[in-house]
């Protein structure tokens, strides 16, 4: 889509820019590469551009001044797409745009288990998530699935709940701000992608860090 609108208005494009700066007319835009292991630092020349942002890589800045608008009135061309339906997931933020993501794994063993994943979730206010071979497994909806190939996610607080850590799965997820991991396997790739990790049965450590949010939340 933004590369359509690119050529449509002759402008310079780049896609899931994580910063930009802009001096003297010249815009600088990074994105990240190779799953995230690299930065690639793209510069832009045209008098426009079209820059496509990675959900939470850019924080909202007041600088004081008033920004002026520009009212056009455009007359599209007929389309040639016709609307068929609209599926909306409802009462949740959408994991692009969440700042907190609870998400989970096989260790969970069976779709049943999960209220334990979706108390924390509330607890915390978060949004869940899940890894493939348990959107494969339809123990939780596909829009849920978050990893490389489909939703790359960058939350303030990611919590891993019995996920093994594949190299997929990591590179949707690496880029969170704080990333705590739950397995009872220490020898989990997950822990080396980690800033906390918690050893242990996740049918022990969850609801016991579900009450601990609790007591805080009610102590103060």
């Amino acid at each position: 889509m933004t590369g359509r609108l690119a050529i449509r208005l002759d402008a310079g494009c780049v896609s899931g820019v994580t910063e930009v700066s802009v001096s003297n007319g010249s815009c600088l835009a990074s994105k990240g590469m190779y799953s995230g292991k690299a930065i690639a630092q793209v510069q832009i020349n045209t008098p426009k551009k079209v820059l496509s942002v990675m959900g939470n890589a850019l924080q909202p800045r007041v600088d004081g001044s008033a920004s002026p608008v520009e009212v056009l009135a455009i007359q599209p061309n007929p389309s040639r797409v016709t609307f068929v339906k609209m599926d909306q997931v409802e009462g949740i933020v959408p994991l692009p745009e969440a700042e907190k993501v609870v998400s989970a794994g096989r260790g969970m063993k069976g779709p049943e288990n999960w209220g334990i994943i979706e108390e924390l979730a509330a607890e915390l206010g978060a949004t869940t998530a899940c890894s493939r071979p348990v959107a494969d497994s339809d123990w939780r909806p596909h829009h849920e699935h978050v990893g490389q190939t489909v939703i790359a996610i960058r939350p303030n607080l990611y919590i891993a709940i019995g996920i093994s850590g594949a190299i997929q799965h990591l590179a949707g997820v690496n880029r969170s701000k704080v990333i705590v991991v739950i397995n009872k396997d220490p020898e989990a790739p997950f822990f080396k992608a980690a800033d906390y990790g918690v050893v242990g049965d996740l049918f022990d450590v969850v609801p016991r860090l579900t009450q601990a949010i609790r007591d805080m939340k009610a102590a103060g």
